[in-house]
């Protein structure tokens, strides 16, 4: 696809260094990053290989080399799609229906650290994807190295991947562009009698037509009481008037996954339903109006969480305001009362203003970038409002 936008080929070369420039400070020999099908980030950050069934890692030592690891059946995938050339199949990085490809010969941890040049029995080992690393690969670890100083390094891959370049910002907002699309075309078909999953798939279509190389998240259309839900699936469920209709749509450009949330209401709502959206509304702009760089993370939630208790919705809290957006729509940082950083220029973050009702619950949702003087939002589509239908 001509002109597509995407992440260049150079710019994987850069966060390949960057991260070894970190591991050196760090004291670490090498740092090694795991990814599995849903939670792929780390490991297409550095190499754009995004694994199917199976687990992929990326190795990067402090000299600034690295090598792609992948399961038995991936090594030509990666070969073809991914940007590290340097490609070892390991067992471990197996699919979870645990075969056991008794022909196989398989590479080692012990053969894919020696190519970047990480030799020796006592090496220190930084895991910096921690909570995706499986049972299966940290044995391998310690049966390659049972003498290695293994430690936890997240915060390595929070501070390279926090603040967006150029070219990630450019995949944000044109996963946006694509959203609103399909935002539009969900709501122009909305109609009593639709189930939610048909209008997942009419956003599923729009997506994809228009560039889009897969869902930014499980894309969700819920109608009235699994609004409430926080996080949840459509169902067969039959839309009906009268309805609250929540929507949130996404869509993923190169690997980042910008999404939309916003109620939609099937007629008019009444009074004492619309208190609640209204609120989640005024406190969704309120958000948006404080951000900027410069200030610390948890003073904006310490002010939003305190807004919910004085206008009387402390129990319809659940959290908020924002988290951090990128190759996954929900990443690490998340902005939190206990958070104990500074917001910088171009952080990316979802505004992410949910409550819940007795009955139903409303979501406004969007994501934006941070800016010197405040931030710089990556839609306008909730500038509209509450829409309600007219049927």
């Amino acid at each position: 696809m001509a002109n597509r936008i995407c992440i260049p080929d150079y710019e994987y070369k850069e966060r390949i260094a960057k991260a070894a420039k970190l591991v050196r400070e760090r004291g670490l020999d090498v740092m090694l990053v795991v990814s599995t099908e849903s939670d792929y980030a780390n490991a297409r950050y550095f190499s754009g290989f995004w694994p199917l069934f199976e687990r992929a890692g990326v190795a990067i030592s402090a000299t600034g080399d690295a090598a792609l690891l992948v399961g038995p059946e991936s090594a030509l995938f990666a070969k073809d799609f991914g940007k590290i050339d340097n490609i070892f199949v390991l067992k471990e990085f197996r699919e979870s229906a645990d075969p056991a490809y008794p022909e196989l010969v398989p590479d080692t941890f012990t053969d894919a650290f020696k190519s970047i040049g990480v030799t020796g029995k006592k090496i220190k080992i930084g895991l910096g994807s921690y909570v995706e690393c499986t049972l299966p690969i940290m044995d391998g670890l310690k049966d390659n190295f049972p003498e290695a100083e293994i430690s936890v390094c997240n915060d390595i891959m929070v501070e390279l991947r926090k603040i967006k370049s150029v070219n990630e910002i450019a995949c944000i907002r044109e996963g946006f562009r694509i959203v609103d699309l399909a935002t539009d075309e969900v709501i122009r078909q909305l109609r009593p009698g639709v189930t939610e999953l048909e209008m997942v798939g009419v956003a599923q279509r729009v997506i994809y037509e228009n560039g889009a190389e897969y869902e930014g998240l499980p894309m969700y259309v819920f109608s009235e009481a699994s609004t409430r839900h926080a996080i949840s699936r459509s169902s067969y469920r039959k839309i009906e008037k009268g309805d609250v209709v929540q929507l949130n749509l996404s869509a993923k450009i190169d690997g980042y996954s910008p999404a939309l949330g916003l109620p939609v209401i099937m007629g008019k709502i009444d009074a004492e339903r619309r208190k609640y959206i209204d609120f989640c509304y005024e406190m969704h702009n309120w958000t948006e109006k404080e951000l900027k760089a410069g200030i610390p993370a948890s003073q904006i939630p310490k002010e939003f969480y305190q807004k919910f208790i004085e206008n009387g919705y402390k129990d319809n809290y659940v959290y908020g305001p924002c988290h951090g957006t990128g190759m996954i729509e929900v990443e690490a940082p998340w902005m939190e009362t206990s958070s104990e950083y500074m917001l910088e220029e171009n952080m990316a973050f979802q505004i992410d203003t949910f409550i819940s009702g007795p009955t139903f619950g409303t979501r406004w949702e969007k994501g934006v970038i941070i800016t010197k003087d405040g931030c710089d939002s990556m839609s306008d589509y909730l500038k509209k409002g509450l829409i309600e239908l007219d049927f």
